[in-house]
């Protein structure tokens, strides 16, 4: 007699909510309220869309503008419907944050899957600490496929690192190549368009004060400015600005650096099979 198949175990689910020192600014409820607010442009439209009761959408609103450290909404007069609601730049930002947040939490939790049912706190924590891991590569670089070419048994991966001061759906910064085996390719799921992190060590990047004119194969060369210099008994760390707020940090012989000042146009290079890729789910 066979058994029924017994349902899957119920994936994880989290609420976020953002708080002051004076107590819960943000919650999902109120974060809908401020998003229909928006939509709507007027509070009593947007409690019923919630929905709300029209007094606990005034007094969520309320509650939220004096606890934020800046006003959330504002009214306007006149225009064709004679007046309204709407919510400040504060209070949009205060959203995106919230949004962004909450996908991460999301994706953290789809990381660790159904929970066992004979999993025990500390076997959790142990699974949380491991997905929160360190690297001691100092770059660490958000980046997004664009193409994969085969070079004889190795595959290139073209990168695109996004660019962090442009937000979502912003422009991009600088391109990377990483030069990995197929089977890391096909193990690591990388088709364009995968996020995909990219990490390389300071000690591997070398500076130059001009550019190849034709870098070999398989060689990144990034174009930078002198942001810091560190010098060590060995080694002296060099921070260089790529642009579009990245920076790329290389632990270089002091000879190297003897000729470089802050503000000085130098160049990284690095070859692709020092970067590794790095991907998560």
């Amino acid at each position: 007699m066979s058994t029924p198949d017994l349902p899957p175990a119920p994936s994880l689910t989290g609420r976020l909510t953002l708080q002051t020192p004076l107590g819960a600014v943000l919650s999902e409820s109120r974060i809908r309220l401020l998003e229909a607010i928006d939509r709507c442009g007027s509070l009593n439209r947007a409690a019923r869309e919630v929905p709300l009761s029209y007094k606990a959408a005034w007094e969520a609103l309320d509650t939220m503008n004096r606890l934020a450290p800046e006003p959330l909404v504002e009214r306007f007069t006149g225009g064709r419907g004679g007046g309204g609601t709407r919510l400040t730049g504060y209070a949009r930002q205060l959203i995106r944050l919230h949004r962004a947040m909450e996908s991460s939490q999301q994706d953290i939790l789809d990381r660790i899957g159904p929970v066992p049912d004979d999993a025990d706190a500390p076997t959790l924590r142990a699974l949380i600490r491991r997905l929160g891991m360190r690297t001691s590569a100092r770059n660490q670089f958000a980046t997004r496929v664009t193409a994969l070419s085969d070079r004889g048994g190795l595959v290139d991966v073209r990168l695109q690192l996004d660019d962090p001061e442009a937000g979502l759906g912003g422009s991009t910064g600088p391109t990377l190549l990483a030069t990995i085996t197929p089977e890391s390719a096909e193990l690591l799921g990388l088709a364009p368009g995968r996020e995909v992190w990219a990490l390389v060590k300071a000690p591997a990047v070398k500076l130059v004060a001009q550019p190849a004119r034709r870098p070999p194969p398989g060689r990144n060369q990034l174009a930078g400015r002198v942001v810091q210099l560190r010098p060590g008994t060995t080694r002296t760390a060099v921070t260089l600005d790529l642009g579009g707020g990245e920076s790329l940090h290389a632990a270089v012989e002091p000879d190297a650096a003897t000729a470089l000042q802050p503000g000085d146009a130098a160049w990284a290079a690095f070859d692709g099979d020092q970067v590794v890729l790095l991907t998560f789910g």
